[in-house]
């Protein structure tokens, strides 16, 4: 009977697992083993029965009670999810907590990082503040722009309101002050070029090839009464602010060559990495392992900035100085910025939601952005060459305001922009999930680009080499030696480098790397200008029989910014596939554009050239006769090579008798500095 009723109440684990209790155990009490017995006999079955029964029941049961295997295990699921569902309210109590004060939640981990780097920050001062100043000048910038932040949030609209009747009043009287105020400014600069110019004539050269170009884009512009001449100044004027700040102020020269010795460190740990897939013999000895592998790190980590939103925060703030002040719309303004640390192509996917709805004279704006400036990420490898850093830098930042001014004078605005009006333009960011991802995708990204820089490099240097000797052979036909590409480009553009400001001497050198950057591309003649650097820093004599080994200081200044941009005849097709691929609606649109902008890159980096040459200022040498009696004249350099030449010109051979002039006269190390010289240099004192 037991038995049967056990049958009809089995036990089921859906019942254990909803909690309840379950039905078999409503007719079996749990008594302990001896009274088990006793339910057979209560109900009057015989005892062999009982015994066979207990047996049976037992073998399928694995207690003498009753608890089956079924039951236990019923019973333990019961319970995990008991404390499963404990564990999970206790867990939704907490999200629900941390939800409900997120906030305070948030200040209070800001405040202990704050507080933590406050600690931080004063330590490092007090232990060595020279050591610290970078730190503190970095710290100062982020608490200003913070500062800022806050106040335009909680009291710009308060200021605002305040200083409305001074806006209006400033409105009022704005048509005739802007003329005073262009009327000063103009004069300030007349009288600040006429004394400037009187020091180093050779500047003048300078500023007249600057306006040459700004007259020749004015002549080729598309719709000449259309030209907004706001934009073109505004854009002229914050491009010679800035090359002025950078290139003759004691804080803008030692930042920003600071900031280019810090990019130069900062590459340096590319070694880590490529030493150890490569090994050291190999990028000690091959281009392709000891340059392209910057490019890779730099990607990088550019991606990692975008992700954390670094450079969507200084591409925002340098594009709304150049939108405020030359009156551009948005999205052309913010391709153009983005132009100052990425490429031709990725830069207008920074504005590919609207790039359908441009008008051509933005899209000219847009292609002109990306033909004017290069990439952060080949930069890097520019600067592994040996460029300096901080023209390099300089170069790309003062490309910004002039390429939207050169390009609203070449293309003028003509149609009515969908983006007048708009207040803001949303940045398109990344699709990574965090900061591993972005990395990861930064360092893939760039092997098609390392990929496309070594392609091109043995494809262009084979033509090179093939147009060369193909010329040559011509050339032989009529009895002329030498002719080579780089020849003719040399003369062909050599007028053009010396409008720049090259000397004479060196207007070849640098009309030849100018062709070799617009007919192949800049990564070539930025690899002849190292070379050139190269040879002048190691002290080599300035001519080889007919050949030039250097340039002067002031002619590779001229030519680092020179050969700064995209500008050559196989972006072309980087440009258009590029945009086409973002609107292939707007194919046409492109293909008509593009020829026109790639001219307007072209003499935005002629035009920032000729900036460079009228604020280059010579270096001094120092004190030639302190330099050469302490030099050790095992090795040569530019140093000893100038100051070696300075003695060459102060030596006077007169009547077989040696004698010295200015500095040099009546010193007896003058014949024993003359002597060394002469070892490395050849001159006719040393016939002597």
């Amino acid at each position: 009977v037991a038995l049967l009723e056990m049958e009809e109440n089995q036990i089921t684990l859906d019942n254990l697992e909803k909690g309840t209790d379950n039905p078999a155990f409503s007719s079996v009490v749990s008594p302990p083993f001896s009274s088990c017995w006793g339910i057979g006999a209560a109900q009057g079955a015989p005892a062999n029965d009982v015994f066979q029964g207990e047996e049976r029941l037992y073998e399928e049961r694995d207690g003498p009670c009753g608890e089956s295997k079924e039951e236990r295990r019923g019973e333990g699921t019961g319970r995990f999810s008991s404390y499963c569902r404990k564990a999970l309210q206790s867990a939704s109590k907490g999200k629900r907590f941390c939800k409900a004060h997120a906030k305070v939640s948030r200040r209070v981990v800001l405040g202990l990082l704050g507080v933590a780097y406050l600690c931080y920050f004063i330590a490092a001062c007090w232990l060595n503040f020279q050591r610290a100043l970078a730190l503190v000048v970095m710290t100062a910038v982020v608490v200003f722009f913070v500062c800022w932040s806050l106040f335009k949030k909680y009291c710009g609209a308060k200021v605002l309101l305040l200083l409305s009747p001074v806006w209006t009043c400033f409105q009022k009287c704005w048509p005739w002050l802007k003329w005073l105020l262009w009327v000063a400014i103009l004069g300030g600069l007349i009288t600040w070029l006429a004394l400037d110019t009187s020091r180093n004539p050779e500047q003048l050269i300078s500023l007249a090839g600057f306006c040459f170009l700004v007259l020749f884009l004015f002549a080729c512009s598309k719709h000449h009464g259309a030209v907004s001449w706001r934009a073109v100044f505004w854009g002229l004027g914050l491009e010679f602010l800035f090359g002025l700040f950078v290139l003759r102020t004691t804080p803008g020269a030692q930042a920003f060559q600071w900031l280019g010795d810090q990019i130069q460190f900062f590459l340096g740990y590319t070694t880590a990495g490529s030493s150890f897939v490569f090994g050291n013999t190999l990028i000690e000895e091959v281009f392709a392992f000891q340059t392209l592998p910057i490019v890779v790190f730099f990607s990088c980590v550019m991606s990692i900035l975008y992700y954390l939103g670094v450079m969507q925060w200084l591409i925002v703030k340098i594009s709304w100085l150049l939108q405020v002040s030359m009156g551009t719309t948005p999205p052309e303004t913010l391709s153009v910025a983005g132009n100052i640390f990425v490429g031709q192509t990725e830069a207008p996917l920074l504005i590919r939601p609207y790039l359908a709805d441009m008008t051509h004279s933005e899209i000219h704006a847009v292609m002109t952005g990306g033909f004017s400036t290069i990439a952060g990420s080949v930069m890097g490898a520019y600067i592994s060459f040996g460029i300096d850093a901080a023209s390099l830098i300089a170069a790309s930042v003062m490309a910004a305001p002039c390429a939207l001014a050169m390009s609203k004078l070449i293309y003028p605005e003509v149609e009515e922009s969908k983006f007048k009006d708009k207040a803001n333009v949303r940045l398109s960011r990344g699709e990574e999930q965090n900061i591993l991802e972005a990395a990861s995708n930064g360092a893939a990204a760039s092997v098609g680009l390392v990929a496309n820089i070594a392609a091109n490099l043995i494809a262009f240097l084979a033509v090179l080499e093939f147009i060369n000797a193909a010329l040559r052979w011509f050339g032989e036909m009529v009895d002329i030696e030498g002719l080579s590409f780089q020849v003719i480009c040399s003369y062909v553009l050599m007028p053009v480098a010396f409008l720049m400001g090259a000397d004479w001497a060196d207007s070849r050198l640098v009309a030849e790397l100018l062709g070799i950057k617009i007919f192949l591309n800049e990564f070539v003649a930025y690899q002849q200008l190292a070379t050139y650097k190269k040879n002048r820093l190691s002290g080599l004599e300035e001519w080889n029989g007919s050949q030039k080994q250097w340039i002067s200081e002031r002619a590779e200044s001229i030519a680092t910014f020179a050969l700064c941009g995209f500008a050559n005849l196989s972006s072309i097709g980087i440009m258009l596939g590029g945009l086409a691929s973002m609107v292939p609606e707007r194919k046409g649109d492109l293909a008509s554009i593009v020829l026109r902008a790639l001219l307007t890159g072209i003499c935005v980096s002629m035009l920032n050239a000729c900036l460079a040459g009228l604020l280059h200022v010579p270096g001094e040498v120092g004190d030639c006769v302190t330099i050469l009696s302490t030099t050790n004249f095992s090795s040569t350099s530019y140093t000893m090579y100038t100051c070696c030449k300075q003695l060459f010109a102060s030596s006077v051979l007169e009547n077989g008798m040696l004698n010295f002039t200015g500095a040099w006269a009546g010193l007896a190390e003058s014949v024993l500095c003359l002597t060394q010289c002469c070892g490395h240099y050849n001159h006719t004192s040393c016939a002597g």
